[in-house]
């Protein structure tokens, strides 16, 4: 993979979930937004594909079965313009702001899915969604780690992504360890089989030293 420089937001914090299917990271994001607020932190809770009203047309149709096959190249399109109007209308604004920002699924899931498991070139599939995001990295990403004959099967329906092949699922899963080990100081990646509290705890204790530049609520 080629190298690309980052960009960093210089004042709130930006906080990350990834990994493949079932392992927990929508539980693991609310846990570490009640803990934040209970402390006094201004937290935006948000995810990726669809928390706007253009990425919920995006969601629509990415993940719906009833979609069918998508060129894969029209796949990735479709999450970068997701991504760009996620990041420009809600994940900057909120940064710019001091607030504490904890997405489920960022870039990273448009390399493992769409570069790794559809087998694409990912230099070429990071170079659009790294232009799509402006660059905007998390301060701390989770990587819950689980493997996929475990995390898909906790699900009773599946939608276009879930229902790939477990080689497509093996390939995200590595891509995953892969993109964590180009910058360890930024990533965190847990065993998403232990003990919730356990894990939340682990992901506090990432977090806590970044607190410095995000913004307490005034009461």
């Amino acid at each position: 993979m080629t190298s690309y420089p980052g960009r960093y937001a210089p004042t709130g914090v930006f906080v990350c979930f990834e990994g493949g299917e079932g392992g927990g990271k929508s539980t693991q994001s609310r846990l570490l937004r009640d803990r934040l607020e209970a402390a006094g932190y201004r937290v935006r809770l948000t995810f990726e594909p669809g928390d706007t009203p253009v990425g919920k047309e995006m969601r629509r149709i990415v993940l719906s079965p009833e979609t069918g096959v998508l060129a894969h190249k029209t796949e990735v399109l479709l999450y970068a313009a997701d991504k760009a109007e996620h990041v420009e209308t809600l994940v900057q604004p909120a940064l710019d702001r001091g607030e504490v920002v904890i997405t489920d699924r960022y870039v990273d899931s448009t390399l493992a899915y769409q570069g790794a498991g559809r087998a694409l070139d990912v230099d070429e599939v990071e170079e659009v969604a790294r232009w799509a995001t402006g660059d905007l990295r998390p301060h701390l990403t989770v990587v819950l780690d689980l493997e996929p004959e475990t995390g898909l099967g906790r699900f009773e329906g599946r939608d276009r992504i879930e229902g790939e092949s477990l080689e497509f699922h093996q390939r995200v899963r590595q891509s995953f360890l892969d993109l964590a080990a180009r910058a360890p100081e930024h990533y965190a990646v847990l065993d998403a089989r232990a003990p919730i509290e356990e894990i939340a705890a682990t992901i506090a204790a990432r977090v806590e030293p970044l607190l410095a530049q995000a913004r307490r609520e005034t009461r």
